[in-house]
């Protein structure tokens, strides 16, 4: 490639002159005092000042009174150093209307370093100003009402990354104390669902009104939130990307608190609840005291009929014994009786097999058991995992046998010579089909000897004052059974009782 030594010598002067005609920035040229030499085609664009109008007058035709003196200042300080200005002034056109002309400075030196002339190029932004104004504006009031709305909002990226947040979001990332609630709400969807959420998403279909539940640290009951999850594109705006378009993918996550309409629907819940299975106990109650009046007839009854047998086999066939008559009378009377009672017992409801969760049942029956536990001073250490598959199974009758063994532990922590009352009760999957059951607690337990008799029919370990005919733990293990489950009693280190459930997720 050619070399030259000076390249001002290679381009005729009229070429000079002509870039700047044809400029499209409007271009002037003053003396060191800002009178006006020359201006191009385009500053007569601008400024609406043909050259015959503006040659010869000073700069400062253009200035506006609203550019405050501070800025011209500042920028003859600039000037007087010898050092180029780039700034934005409110100038008038010579229709008076004002504009905002974006200018830049440049002082000319001559050969001994002193500035002969300045060189101004501007041009008029007052369009992409009030369209920055608009769109910061419009930010603004997107902002406002974003920190406003009850609901929290938060923008991630398609790494997860926080983007946009409101106050509410803040505030409950306040409560959570150092967990991520995007993160957390997103997660805990995500088990809720399945793969159901990737599905939704993928599908741009997103989610919509699914609720979730936080346990708060220093609160005891959880926060309850409806979450809707919308996936969206927007355009890229990197310079990388101006030529082959690439879409940037976002998630607009929006929580809604609901802990109060729950805690509401918890107590109409749980009044029913109460009142169900207060109806439960009373037909269980009559079920077994009926059941022990047959079993306590059925003993003579056997002894009469023995008896009438002995009697019969001696006479030969002779019917003219009166003892004979009054037996058979007794056993005739007796057997009808006992026809009346089995009659008289409360049918229980055939209930059909349906998908049951064992944590919200043992949630309600702890709710429902929330008094006795109270007057009794029993601490409880609810621990379940937080999610588990739904089992399948009669849902009243695992209701029940919680709600009996629950009793049975809160009357095993009756005696007053107890110092620790506590009641746990935890639940986790220790296999695949099998979900387990933990109810332990620290009463004066059940000796080893007795831990397979407490399953008899009218057993019991609570004396003659006990509420109950001793039919408990064999309704219990009817129950476990029909779920082809297993229960086994234990005895913890600390001493009490622990009883461990085993409940396959499909009868098998």
């Amino acid at each position: 490639m050619q070399q030259f030594d000076n390249w001002t010598d290679t381009l005729p002067a009229w070429l000079f002159f002509e870039v700047v005609q044809q400029s499209a920035i409007a271009i002037s040229i003053t003396d060191s005092k800002a009178n006006i030499l020359y201006t191009n085609p385009a500053f007569e664009s601008v400024t609406g000042y043909q050259p015959e109008d503006i040659i010869g007058k000073n700069e400062s035709i253009l200035s506006d009174n609203v550019t405050p003196p501070l800025v011209y200042e500042t920028m003859w300080g600039r000037l007087l150093q010898k050092e180029s200005w780039n700034g934005v002034l409110v100038n008038r056109r010579k229709d008076g209307q004002r504009y905002l002309a974006e200018l830049t400075i440049a002082p000319v030196l001559n050969a001994d370093g002193e500035t002969t002339h300045y060189l101004g190029m501007h041009r008029n932004v007052t369009e992409l100003h009030r369209l920055q104004q608009d769109l910061e504006n419009k930010k603004s009031l997107i902002e406002s009402v974003v920190d406003s709305a009850p609901v929290i909002i938060a923008l991630l990226d398609s790494s997860g990354k926080l983007i946009l947040d409101n106050l509410a979001y803040k505030a409950l990332a306040g409560d959570m104390r150092g967990k991520e609630p995007a993160a957390e709400c997103l997660r805990t969807i995500r088990e809720s669902m399945g793969e159901r959420f990737d599905a939704n998403l993928y599908s741009g279909k997103g989610i919509s009104g699914q609720e979730i539940s936080f346990h708060l640290p220093g609160k005891t009951e959880p926060r309850w939130f409806s979450c809707s999850v919308l996936p969206f594109k927007e355009k890229d705006s990197s310079a990388d990307n101006f030529f082959s378009p690439r879409k940037q993918e976002y998630l607009l996550l929006l929580a809604s608190e609901i802990t109060q309409i729950k805690r509401q629907q918890e107590e109409v819940r749980s009044n029913a609840m109460k009142a169900l299975m207060a109806e439960q106990e009373l037909v269980q109650s009559v079920r077994e005291t009926v059941a022990g009046a047959i079993f306590q007839l059925q003993g003579p009854l056997n002894l009469i009929g023995a008896a009438e047998g002995m009697l019969e086999r001696r006479s030969n066939g002779v019917d003219d014994d009166p003892l004979m008559h009054v037996l058979q009378q007794a056993l005739a009377s007796g057997q009808e009786a006992l026809d009346t009672l089995r009659a008289s017992m409360p049918e229980e409801p055939e209930e059909a097999m349906m998908p049951v969760d064992i944590n919200q049942i043992l949630r309600e029956v702890l709710s429902v058991s929330t008094d006795r536990l109270l007057a009794r001073g029993v601490v409880v250490d609810w621990q379940p995992t937080p999610v588990l598959p739904k089992l399948v199974g009669r849902e009243s009758q695992l209701r029940g046998m919680f709600k009996q063994l629950i009793d049975n532990a809160l009357d095993a922590m009756d005696e007053k010579s107890l110092i620790r009352r506590e009641l746990n009760v935890t639940t986790s999957q220790p296999a695949p089909d099998v979900l387990q059951i933990v109810i332990e607690d620290s009463g004066l337990g059940i000796p080893e000897e007795l831990k397979v008799k407490v399953f008899e029919p009218f057993y019991s370990t609570k004396g003659k004052g006990g509420k109950r005919a001793g039919m408990g733990l064999v309704m219990v293990q009817q129950i476990v059974n029909e779920h082809s489950g297993n229960i086994t009693i234990q005895t913890p280190e600390k001493g009490g009782c622990r009883i461990l459930l085993e409940l396959p997720l499909k009868i098998r």
